[in-house]
């Protein structure tokens, strides 16, 4: 196999950025589209001279497919994802790769259960920066983690949340900023960090005229009893993020633009009983980094996705590695709207029943201007 067949499952901004961006992929060739709106999948399909479905299946099923990409709203990524791999397709799904740790459990399990390959859209682990401080964690250079911060802000105007009927509602989306803006971030929170295992979170819709959170907080807590926080928004500019994971050797810094790693001559668990002046304090130097050049873009992590299924190279994005931020999410919305304390893993059937609840009360939009675009600040 040269190239992968790959057809697009939802072609509205993302699902068409996703055809521009595969051009510039040498191992995979665009063969078909499918969008529920005719005139879209129409549209589309002869734009790019491929065919085009309105029924998901029907493209699977058609064998012109070696693997789908699913770009279509997030309810629908793990109906359209276990049904392609269950029929022989491997797959790449939008973040998050699902609503619910429940939902996601079923990717997961038709991943291992089929073989085929399976990633997610989570292109920031691209990112020279993020390889960097993944590598210093991997190699021990931060020592055991002992606290962790993100803070990552987000500006959406309502001109955004109104540009679709299904944005910023419970029934539509499962959720706001979290489960549409941030996961990205937390993914790379989660892929260096972990998973805490505790939640105490606030959420809240401060700004926006939607009925689904625009602001959320949290504090965390690891297994190892580390502490953390994190915060994230749709209501703050400019939108930079701020990240720092310190360690009993070392910490690092992440401010959007750079990373810093800041290295203790002595663990400080050590020099803290071993030192006898009351004053004294642990050395610290801070190392040069050689930030590995990277191309952190949806085009990076299509090449990736076809070259692991032309020739088993290691995902960068691994489908299954998907459900962390799945359960960071649920487990902030779940301790946020409740008011309680919530642990990972997230109980399955609580969750499933707080998101039933919120979905009876979602309400349908009145304000909807529809709009398709593609953020043009992403990277291609």
């Amino acid at each position: 196999m040269k190239k992968v067949k790959i057809g697009i499952i939802g072609i509205g901004g993302m699902g068409q950025g996703h055809a521009e961006s595969m051009k510039k992929v040498k191992e995979a060739q665009l063969v078909a589209v499918c969008d529920i709106e005719p005139d879209r999948a129409k549209e589309v399909g002869e734009k790019h001279g491929v065919k085009w479905f309105t029924d998901y299946k029907e493209l699977i099923d058609s064998g012109i497919a070696d693997a789908v990409i699913v770009a279509t709203p997030h309810y629908f990524h793990p109906e359209i994802s276990v049904y392609a791999m269950e029929k022989g397709l491997h797959v790449l799904s939008e973040k998050p790769i699902a609503v619910t740790v429940r939902q996601a459990d079923t990717m997961v399990e038709a991943a291992k259960k089929t073989g085929r390959v399976f990633a997610v859209m989570y292109q920031l682990r691209n990112n020279g920066m993020f390889v960097a401080a993944k590598k210093l964690i991997q190699e021990g250079k931060l020592g055991e983690i002992k606290r962790t911060l993100l803070v990552n802000p987000w500006y959406r105007t309502q001109a955004y949340y109104d540009s679709g009927s299904w944005r910023a509602t419970w029934k539509g989306e499962g959720g706001g900023v979290l489960i549409n803006q941030a996961p990205h971030m937390i993914d790379i929170f989660t892929w260096l960090a972990g998973l805490p295992k505790k939640f105490e979170a606030k959420v809240r819709t401060k700004l926006h005229n939607i009925e689904v959170e625009d602001e959320a907080s949290s504090l965390l807590e690891y297994e190892n009893g580390a502490w953390g926080y994190y915060y994230t928004t749709t209501n703050e500019v400019p939108a930079i993020s701020y990240l720092e994971i310190a360690g009993d050797k070392g910490k690092i810094i992440y401010n959007g633009a750079s990373l810093r790693f800041f290295a203790t001559k002595q663990p400080i668990s050590q020099f803290t009983f071993n030192n006898k002046s009351m004053w004294a304090s642990v050395e610290t130097k801070e190392k040069a980094l050689r930030i590995p050049k990277k191309e952190a873009s949806h085009g990076a992590i299509i090449k990736n996705f076809c070259r692991a299924i032309i020739k088993g190279e290691t995902l960068v994005s691994p489908g299954i590695e998907g459900i962390n931020s799945v359960e960071f999410i649920n487990a902030i919305l779940l301790s946020g709207y409740k008011g309680k304390p919530v642990e990972t893993p997230v109980d399955r059937d609580e969750y499933d029943a707080f998101l039933q609840d919120m979905i009876k009360k979602s309400k349908d939009k009145t304000t909807v201007r529809v709009q398709i675009q593609t953020d043009p600040n992403l990277k291609k």
